[in-house]
């Protein structure tokens, strides 16, 4: 059996597995799910999706439905593409007219709270519906305020750690914020939270040739968790992060970041802060410490998380150096109150 990740066109990710010889189209409706299609025979081309990783098979459509050019970029029809390997499809559809069973809530205990700066903490979650939690590195999910009907999304900022069944987070505290008041104040060991997703089309896709990260503050979190799936999985490619803040008291998880330099082949980063009065050696944007070889011309991957001010700034910075990277992914966030 190969698991397959649906991502729809409004964030969501639903997980599936398919049979042995099964397609994904018969997968996703075993499974709950009515993706477009209709002939179920690769003749109208309703099922189109695009397959971003992974390999499969796929035969027994007509032009019409889907044209060489089409195949050769990775376009597929679900009613005849029989995977090979774990995939990752984007539906181009919503979620809302797909799904026929909603997603569960997932339960867990609160095992961990860091405070790590002043503008900073982390908490980890485990338990055994946690462990089952499927997602790609790069989503976020829900997590719902205890004691409110409020949520708030956060990103992973781990993969699942099978040895304790735990995930965690990395969130920005918030004056007179609902839930980085409440884990700055309330929140203790032992406490149970509710966890909807994952959700977000910015994740990480297979990686064939350099890739450039840019976080910002809080915008690391997401790349704890990718790098977390690189320590696994590896890269014959160059991985780069340039990790900007605005303080110095907002440099946070460079431990980590050193252990994974350490521990992954091929992957290095720097970090700067932007406050003039920072005693941290590299000083300016992220921007301002881009250099040529990070952009290898353009054949690269970009993926960028941080507030939109910074968001916009890199994709000025890109548009001006007359540079189109093969792929760029980006997510903007603001913290919530």
């Amino acid at each position: 059996m190969h698991k397959v990740a649906l991502n729809f066109e409004d964030g969501v990710t639903r997980f599936i597995q398919t049979l042995p010889g099964e397609s994904v189209a018969d997968a996703a409706y075993r499974s709950g799910l009515n993706i477009p299609m209709d002939c179920r025979d690769g003749a109208c081309g309703t099922c189109k999706c695009h397959c971003e990783s992974g390999e499969f098979e796929m035969d027994g459509y007509i032009d019409d439905a889907l044209s060489d050019h089409e195949a050769e970029q990775r376009y597929v029809l679900t009613c005849c593409m029989v995977p090979e390997s774990d995939c990752v499809v984007s539906v181009p559809a919503s979620s809302e007219i797909c799904v026929r069973s909603q997603q569960a809530d997932v339960h867990g205990e609160l095992t961990e709270i860091n405070r790590l700066s002043l503008s900073t903490l982390s908490f980890t979650v485990a338990g055994d519906q946690v462990r089952a939690l499927h997602f790609l590195p790069g989503q976020y999910v829900n997590v719902q305020v205890p004691g409110s009907d409020q949520t708030r999304a956060y990103s992973f900022s781990s993969m699942v750690r099978e040895q304790d069944e735990s995930v965690s987070f990395l969130i920005r505290v918030v004056p007179g914020g609902l839930m980085s008041g409440f884990m700055a104040e309330q929140a203790k060991v032992g406490d149970r939270l509710t966890l909807r997703g994952p959700f977000g089309s910015f994740y990480l896709r297979d990686i064939k040739r350099p890739v450039l990260m840019l976080a910002g503050g809080t915008g690391l979190a997401p790349f704890l968790a990718m790098l977390d799936k690189i320590k696994t999985s590896g890269s014959e490619h160059p991985v780069h992060l340039i990790y900007g803040v605005t303080h110095d008291f907002d440099l946070v998880e460079l431990e980590k970041l050193e252990a994974f330099a350490a521990e992954i082949d091929n992957f290095s980063f720097s970090a700067c802060v932007a406050s003039p009065d920072s005693d941290w050696p590299r000083k300016g944007y992220v921007t301002d410490h881009i250099e040529p070889a990070h952009l290898n011309g353009g054949e690269v991957d970009i993926y960028l998380c941080g507030p939109p001010p910074m968001v916009e700034a890199v994709n000025g910075f890109i548009e001006a150096k007359g540079i189109q990277p093969v792929s760029f992914h980006y997510e903007k966030f603001a913290a919530s109150h």
